[in-house]
């Protein structure tokens, strides 16, 4: 890796990985600690979990009581990597000791913060951030800058996306229409508004410092992921991205899509709260594992607890 001096990342011959795996292991020994929350993301809970295993991290199961009542493991001396909700990764983010606990820094990823520094590679080319009850009151003055588009899409300005994006027509405007008073009620909640584009394709990808380390592709309406090309043109464009743009994290989550026939950035997402759906397991947790002892400057010591 070019970025924590960590070098090279997991081998691909099958021999050279599993001492790549001993290597780790002995490096990592009780320094890590992974917490998962299995009920988010099921279908991937054991890959990510052999994976942690696999190099002699520590697995712990997130409990929702710890926040009720404020009682969690100290996992003192420890890396602590959580990888669940986006309600859980906030709040460890915000309140809990553990370091660095969740990459899930809300501020800096609300869009308003870094869609300005993106612009060149953006998928949207126009766009404004607006309360929701102003978009819905106003909307001639909101789309006005917009070219007045009959249709729009609205996403939150918050990562933590209380409603999914979504494409409303001008003449449907309304709260409900945001589901306002189901999973949220603040209605000056600040929201992104952008024409709309028709999305073919979408990547993920997991970017660890200003390198990436896994990615997938799937239908942007099937969900479908399938492995990705390492030497294709979207993982080509999200590592542009990840070298020039200043990401919101040491470990952040960048989606590119394609529309229109060109490459375009479609978000950035906390990596504690997003799914990784078909990305490599082992690479991902070996690159976070190793950037999470970096910054909480974490020797291999096995006694400590």
């Amino acid at each position: 890796m070019s970025s924590g001096g960590w070098g090279s990342l997991e081998p691909s011959h099958p021999a050279d990985r599993k001492a790549h795996r001993v290597v780790m292991a002995e490096l990592v020994g009780d320094s890590v600690t992974w917490v998962l929350e299995p009920g988010v993301f099921p279908r991937s809970y054991e890959a990510m979990r052999d994976a942690v295993l696999g190099i002699g991290a520590g697995v712990v199961i997130w409990e929702d009581d710890w926040l009720r009542q404020g009682g969690w493991p100290s996992l003192r001396g420890r890396a602590v990597i959580f990888h669940g909700s986006l309600g859980n990764a906030d709040a460890i983010a915000r309140g809990l000791p553990w370091q660095p606990g969740a990459f899930c820094d809300a501020e800096a990823f609300r869009c308003s913060r870094w869609y300005p520094k993106a612009s060149r590679w953006l998928l949207h080319r126009r766009w404004v951030v607006v309360a929701l009850n102003q978009l819905v009151d106003d909307p001639g003055s909101v789309l006005a800058p917009l070219g007045h588009p009959d249709a729009v899409f609205v996403r939150p300005d918050s990562p933590l996306k209380p409603f999914s994006g979504r494409v409303v027509r001008q003449d449907g405007l309304s709260l409900r229409a945001f589901d306002h008073g189901f999973y949220f009620d603040d209605e000056t909640l600040p929201v992104v508004v952008a024409p709309v584009r028709q999305v073919e394709r979408e990547w993920r990808y997991v970017v660890v410092g200003r390198d990436v380390v896994a990615g997938n592709s799937y239908e942007a309406d099937g969900r479908i992921a399938t492995a990705d090309d390492p030497n294709g043109a979207p993982r080509r464009f999200a590592g542009q991205i990840a070298r020039d743009l200043e990401l919101p994290q040491e470990v952040s989550v960048l989606d590119v899509c394609e529309a229109d026939g060109d490459l375009h950035l479609l978000e950035l997402n906390p990596f504690s709260g997003a799914d990784l759906y078909a990305c490599d397991r082992p690479a991902v947790v070996d690159a976070v594992s190793r950037v999470a002892l970096s910054i909480v400057g974490t020797t291999a010591d096995p006694g400590s607890s």
